[in-house]
């Protein structure tokens, strides 16, 4: 009876050796797992973009792509930053979850930026301005200016010409699309500039550049609260200067200046012919009554 026990915990012990040499032969022939490779993130909408429109980054995100479908102009998390975009404006309209590739967006800096800003059918046009008539540097990319002329105005007398000093707003309600070269500035920080380009229309554009030669030119800023009433007869709104033209003459704000004196009528006056049957009569026109000459 021992020797039948001896034998067979023998063979117990014999057999489950054999079995786990069996065992690591077989997990030694095959193949090692391979470790999942990470998955390639690739920089989409978080909604829709349309043209034109100002990127933030609360606008883009990296979701995972499939390796096989991802495209050379795709944007790879690693070989870029999220930040690289935000700023940039949309070149062409991406809707949300579509990824974003180089073409889609114009960063600042590149050409075609500042065109991509433009809405449709306006011009940019720059104006220089200085630190007092730049409001000290507290007009931003995206406020809305009046733009004022200080010009001298010649008043005919009558005996000699007499120039007088007057300003006057000349276009209202402008976009500002940069300061300087900068379209984006950080919140609260003062942006003393030399130049302010502006938004306007093709009339406008063309008045700008005279206005540049006639005088010194001044930024207004307007509220963003207030109401817009006065587009239509808004000097320079449109292609027309408008009928509200508001000016200010030198009188006005100094008392050692008299009103401005216009030449007498007389000087001015023009002379009509009226023809009655087979007489004539020349008539002399000054102001609004007609005098027999």
């Amino acid at each position: 009876i021992l020797a039948a026990r001896l034998m067979a915990g023998g063979t117990a012990y014999v057999t489950r050796g054999w079995i786990q040499a069996q065992r690591a032969a077989m997990l030694a022939a095959q193949p090692a797992a391979l470790k999942p490779k990470p998955a390639t993130m690739v920089l989409v909408a978080n909604d829709a973009l349309p043209i034109g429109r100002f990127v933030r980054a609360e606008n883009l995100r990296w979701q995972a792509w499939p390796e096989g479908a991802i495209a050379p102009s795709y944007i790879l998390q690693g070989k870029r930053k999220l930040d690289d975009f935000v700023g940039a404006v949309v070149r062409q309209p991406t809707a949300a979850g579509e990824p974003i590739s180089e073409g889609r967006l114009v960063v600042p800096g590149n050409s075609g930026f500042l065109a991509a800003v433009l809405e449709p059918g306006m011009r940019a046009v720059s104006v220089p301005v200085t630190i007092t008539s730049g409001i000290s540097g507290f007009v931003f990319p995206g406020d809305r200016v009046d733009l004022i002329l200080t010009h001298v105005v010649a008043q005919d007398t009558g005996a000699n010409v007499v120039e007088r000093r007057a300003s006057e707003t000349v276009l209202r309600d402008i976009r500002v699309l940069a300061i300087d070269q900068k379209i984006e500035t950080k919140p609260g920080e003062p942006l003393v500039a030399r130049t302010a380009t502006l938004e306007v229309t093709p009339k406008q554009s063309e008045m700008i550049a005279v206005l540049g030669e006639m005088g010194k030119l001044s930024l207004s800023l307007r509220s963003l609260a207030q109401a817009d009433d006065d587009k239509s007869g808004a000097a320079g709104a449109g292609d027309t200067r408008g009928t509200a033209i508001s000016y200010t003459l030198d009188s006005e704000v100094s008392r050692l200046l008299p009103p401005p004196r216009f030449a007498s009528p007389e000087k001015h006056a023009a002379e009509v012919t009226v023809l009655r049957g087979g007489k004539s009569e020349q008539l002399k026109l000054a102001g609004d009554k007609a005098e027999k000459k």
